[in-house]
């Protein structure tokens, strides 16, 4: 396989032409009479920045501020991922749940490319088509700079590996239902390409209610299996529920409050090590779980909102993050 080399170039702004949609950032909006010969459409968010929307799913990528802005406030700079590279010897592996239009995974090695490493990227989806889609208007939206002829490769083979300024990128690319692929059918998970585990996982799903699958306890719990008890890793995601934190809780992970993005004042940061979070849920909120009517975990792809049950209850009291914190 031969080896390709990105230039290094910064991400810019998509300039987004006026024929482009509008999206406010409450993400409740009705598109309609629109023109065109695809699932995905180009949207110009109150910021003016470019993103994609999937009319089918009715859903916008990055709706508030932007692919690059949100990918550098929640991953690269929550996860101080300059910082663990620099003291990283040998690969380290990302874990990126939801490639969709490539957003989170160009803008951790664009921000990271300067950096002598190693670094394996594995995506997960169900589908190529919005990555697809956001290559024919890279130019729009403004963060594919460099990138393109690697992406090109990865939607052709699934598999690419090139040189991105000081780092050596090998990046694969798992086309699938993701909580089957996890829960192993068909040996998909024993591949030799995933036998190492993440240090890091982008993980990007459509909300909850969209995309129930995404979100269940069984998931994450397979997930939180995955991981080396040996090898830090951290998750985090936009969503600040509590039904997701006790749902990560009652895996296994550690969870702590993640940093604000666009109109998010908080989102949430996992983690198999405390080390990993600076400001984790302590008892006041552990109490406000419990009398919330929202806190239930999903155990089937279902949306559904319930308060805790005792068992849950009991199971969560118990997890040792609540006897580290005060």
């Amino acid at each position: 396989m031969g080896v390709m080399s990105v230039r290094r170039r910064a991400a810019r702004g998509g300039n987004c032409a006026r024929r482009f949609v509008l999206v406010a950032p409450a993400e409740a909006v009705k598109i309609a009479g629109v023109q065109t010969d695809s699932a995905y459409q180009l949207v110009r968010l109150n910021n003016g920045i470019c993103s994609v929307r999937s009319l089918v799913d009715g859903e916008t990528f990055h709706p508030v501020v932007g692919p690059v802005a949100e990918a550098e406030a929640l991953y690269v700079r929550q996860l101080r991922l300059r910082e663990r590279l620099q003291r990283h010897t040998g690969e380290f592996v990302v874990w990126d749940v939801g490639l969709g239009a490539a957003a989170n995974a160009l803008t951790v090695l664009r921000a990271t490319q300067d950096i002598a490493c190693q670094i394996r990227l594995v995506s997960f989806d169900h589908t190529l088509e919005p990555l697809q889609f956001a290559l024919r208007h890279a130019a729009e939206l403004g963060y594919f700079g460099g990138y393109e002829l690697p992406l090109q490769e990865l939607i052709r083979t699934q598999r690419v590996q090139f040189q991105n300024g000081d780092q050596k990128v090998d990046w694969e690319f798992h086309h699938g239902d993701f909580p089957t692929l996890l829960a192993g059918a068909g040996g998909a998970m024993q591949s030799p390409t995933l036998a190492a585990a993440p240090h890091v996982i982008l993980f990007d799903a459509y909300s909850p209610a969209r995309n129930p699958a995404m979100w269940t306890l069984p998931l994450f719990t397979q997930l939180f299996q995955r991981l080396n008890s040996g090898r830090p890793c951290a998750l985090p995601t936009y969503s600040r529920s509590t039904i997701l934190r006790v749902t990560l809780l009652l895996a296994g992970f550690f969870v702590g409050v993640g940093h604000a993005t666009g109109e998010k004042e908080e989102t949430t940061l996992a983690a198999n090590t405390l080390e990993l979070i600076d400001e984790p849920l302590d008892r006041r909120w552990l109490e406000r779980a419990g009398r919330s009517h929202s806190a239930e975990p999903m155990t089937e792809p279902v949306y559904q909102i319930a308060p805790l049950r005792p068992e849950s209850w009991e199971r969560l009291q118990a997890h040792p993050q609540f006897r580290a914190v005060s």
